[in-house]
């Protein structure tokens, strides 16, 4: 008979032959292994993808913390410094104050000072 059986190597893998069948066979069987080869291929990647994905949501999840922690000093601190920059002012307003009343009483002993002079002048 035309249809004896033949050794076919196919993809490094072999396979026996009979006939126009078998070779159709074959061609699937290669196409199933590379079937499978592709498919777990895919879930390595995925795999790998998801254990990346996993990385980065954790480093952000501490940096949404470390970022929560910082916003909460920010805070303390803007309020601090609004409280000292109020005391800040607070102090200059009376300083200035101080000063202008200061410089009015020396006016004013400058002043006293010399209608004092001019008066034990005049009585002598």
């Amino acid at each position: 008979s035309s249809e004896r059986l033949h050794l076919v190597t196919v993809n490094g893998q072999r396979f026996f032959k009979c006939g126009i069948m078998s070779q159709q066979g074959a061609t699937l069987q290669t196409y199933n292994n590379e079937l499978v080869k592709c498919i777990e291929d895919l879930r390595k990647r995925r795999e790998e993808l998801q254990d990346s994905i996993a990385q980065e949501e954790e480093t952000k999840g501490r940096l949404q913390r470390d970022l929560q922690d910082l916003t909460e000093r920010i805070a303390r601190v803007s309020e601090s410094l609004a409280r000292k920059v109020a005391q800040r002012t607070a102090y200059d307003k009376t300083i200035a104050e101080t000063e202008a009343a200061y410089s009015k009483i020396l006016e004013s002993s400058q002043t006293l000072l010399h209608v004092l002079k001019k008066g034990a002048t005049e009585l002598h």
